[in-house]
């Protein structure tokens, strides 16, 4: 199998450059046999900057970049010469980027705004030269500064999807095709389960060229928080959705249980992900007739919007679309 280009996770050991030295130097020159201090002060240590770049949606162009190093400052000279400063990497990521320390997990920060740029590892000071150090009391001294060193560490870089709606669903309830119904994402669709093995984006139009955009969450299953299935890896995208989308077949056999095994499994990941505005949609309801909806509906969950879709037959998608912006543009 081919392996995916979507890359969520990796960590990296990055290393700013260290400062260079000063220069501990004395003017020679013809017919100045003893001049004073000249030594130059050394160059910065280059820097590692992140920066947020909107075009990127994977960090899988830092999969095999395992060892960052910035350059190192030069040394003074001679001449008050200043060494040469060392070059910053600049390393892009998808905007939505959570850097955390790798042995602690403590989270430094969030690329959260486009062009945004963050030091991750700042480059050494330059060390001062030997003409900082004149005095009238030491009118040659011979000493300076060494470069201080550069920072490094090991760091987890994580991307969380950026998106308004979140589809929320077990395997096989039907939430890539009602993406690809929605949008023009052609994401994988196929009758089993964990066809999604990755976010799949797409943009909902809606009316007045207004638009907003819906990310497909691979499944989730009962256990996902404790690492059953592979809900575990991607439920970190589900906290920076706006509004959640549960979708549930109406082949179960208790819609009702059905969300709440997911809902439980969201609280259990995180219990901050219950503030969200949620939206029910029942799925796959051309297979179905109205005596069967009405029948259903008896035992839907109370305090949350439920709308019965069909992503074949188009059945509740406009009523959804007018449901999910309703719940985007509302005030708290």
């Amino acid at each position: 199998m081919a392996e995916s280009n979507f890359i969520d996770y990796v960590k990296i050991f990055c290393a700013s450059g260290h400062g260079g030295a000063g220069s501990t130097h004395l003017h020679r020159a013809k017919y100045v046999p003893k001049g004073g201090p000249d030594g130059g002060d050394g160059g910065r240590g280059g820097h590692v900057i992140l920066r947020a770049n909107p075009q990127f949606w994977t960090l899988i162009h830092l999969k095999y970049r395992k060892f960052i190093r910035a350059e190192h400052g030069g040394s003074g000279g001679e001449a008050l010469k200043k060494g040469k400063q060392g070059q910053d990497i600049i390393l892009d990521v998808p905007v939505g980027t959570v850097v955390k320390n790798a042995e602690t997990e403590e989270v430094l920060f969030e690329m959260m705004e486009a062009g945004e740029e963050r030091i991750l590892c700042k480059g050494g000071r330059g060390g001062l030269g030997n003409n900082n150090f004149k005095s009238a009391t030491n009118q040659t001294p011979r000493y300076s500064q060494p470069g201080e060193d550069g920072q490094e560490d090991w760091f987890i870089f994580e991307l969380k999807v950026l998106a308004d709606v979140g589809l929320v669903g077990f395997p096989n309830a039907g939430k890539s095709t009602l993406l690809a119904a929605v949008t023009s994402a052609k994401p994988k669709i196929a009758n089993y389960a964990f066809t999604t093995l990755e976010p799949n984006l797409g943009i909902v139009s809606y009316y007045d060229d207004q638009s907003f955009v819906m990310a497909d969450i691979p499944g989730i299953i009962e256990g996902a928080h404790e690492g059953k299935g592979i809900g575990l890896r991607f439920l970190r995208h589900i906290e920076r959705n706006s509004v959640l989308l549960f979708m549930v077949s109406a082949e179960e056999e208790d819609i009702n249980k059905g969300y709440q095994v997911l809902l439980n499994e969201l609280q259990q990941y995180n219990p901050e992900l219950m503030t969200k505005d949620r939206v029910l949609a029942i799925s796959k309801c051309d297979m179905i007739d109205e005596k069967q909806m009405a029948k259903i509906e008896k035992k839907l969950p109370s305090g949350i919007p439920h709308i019965f879709i069909s992503s074949v037959s188009g059945l509740g998608i406009g009523e959804l679309k007018d449901e999910l912006w309703d719940a985007l543009h509302r005030e708290d």
